[in-house]
């Protein structure tokens, strides 16, 4: 096949370039980990997990589960030290906080910045041995990849059975939420999901304007919604190939993983100052009614946070948004 043009393996290369460069940025630092966190390897990152996501699924052979597993253990480090980091910041900016507190994420922080720097050695990302990069590439081009027509049609397919994937998880989920990580977050990650394909198929997927939306569609058309960066897609001029998603439907989605990500941070919050109040003052008592003292008034409970993700999961999905996400049928 001479015309035969590799699409799919083009897109890791693209977001493995932006991993090469920070590694190259990260080289050099004093502390290369937090080069690699402020650089935001995170996002690549996502985008090759969602590929291998993808792929995995599409090339029957273990090259790409292995490579999820890789990309996601970089990825889930990254996410650790994002998680103390985020909270660090936002108690070190309050008036009055309990400054052992605020030292206990950062040193929490800290642990999170070594114990990622000795990944990235141990696992090759750095340091003498640095060969997962080139590891990388040897899987990729070892795999037969699909022409651009028969990989649009072969991701459409796996698109759509994700779609089904959650629809169907969702509907199995017990009818009250019982906690954030299990419940809402859970439910959040598969969501975001369905968001991270689209840009990490570099064009492929479209949205398509329409000006005939269902009214129960309007809640879900917030500014923050509207001009976000993630619910436009890469130029996808230069394929021949596209799948389209209804922009409406997706914004909604947008909308749906945005207020979850909101709860589950309020909710998150809690549970921090938690283990917070316990590890620095070695009490077990009244650790919860603390949390709340150190909160502004406006901060719900998290059996309150736990009610309102119920609540907006069950019109999400008694609307059938995800049901009428996809436009495009088929690819022939």
């Amino acid at each position: 096949m001479d015309n035969f043009s590799p699409v799919g393996k083009g897109r890791f290369i693209f977001f493995l370039s932006k991993i090469q460069d920070i590694l190259e940025r990260a080289t050099t630092s004093e502390n290369p980990a937090l080069t690699v966190y402020s650089a935001d390897m995170r996002t690549p990152l996502f985008m090759l997990e969602a590929l291998c996501r993808l792929y995995k699924k599409i090339y029957k052979h273990k090259k790409l589960k292995k490579l999820d597993a890789v990309f996601k253990s970089l990825e889930d480090f990254l996410g650790q030290v994002d998680y103390y980091d985020g909270f660090y910041k936002e108690f070190a900016q309050q008036k009055n906080f309990p400054e052992l507190i605020t030292n206990y994420t950062k040193e929490k922080r800290a642990d999170k910045i070594e114990g990622l720097n000795q990944f990235l050695k141990k696992e090759n990302w750095l340091g003498k041995h640095k060969k997962r990069l080139s590891e990388i590439n040897k899987k990729l081009d070892n795999i037969e990849w699909l022409d651009e027509k028969d990989d649009a049609a072969a991701v459409l397919i796996i698109y759509k059975k994700e779609i089904e994937k959650v629809i169907k998880k969702y509907k199995n989920y017990p009818k009250e939420f019982t906690d954030i990580e299990n419940g809402l977050h859970e439910l959040r990650r598969q969501l975001r999901w369905l968001s991270i394909y689209p840009q990490a198929l570099l064009g492929l997927v479209q949205l398509k304007p329409a000006d005939d939306a269902p009214e129960f569609l309007n809640k879900y058309f917030t500014p923050e919604i509207i001009n976000s960066p993630f619910n436009k897609m890469p130029d996808g001029k230069g394929l021949q190939e596209h799948i389209l998603l209804d922009q409406n439907y997706f914004f909604a989605l947008s909308w749906m993983i945005s207020e979850l990500g909101i709860l589950k941070d309020s909710g998150l919050k809690i549970e921090l100052l938690e283990e917070s109040i316990s590890d620095v003052y070695k009490t077990k008592k009244n650790v919860e009614s603390l949390a709340y003292s150190l909160c502004d008034d406006g901060q719900p409970t998290i059996p309150a946070i736990l009610s309102r993700a119920q609540n907006i999961s069950n019109t999400f999905f008694n609307e059938a948004i995800l049901e009428n996400l996809v436009l495009t049928n088929v690819i022939s």
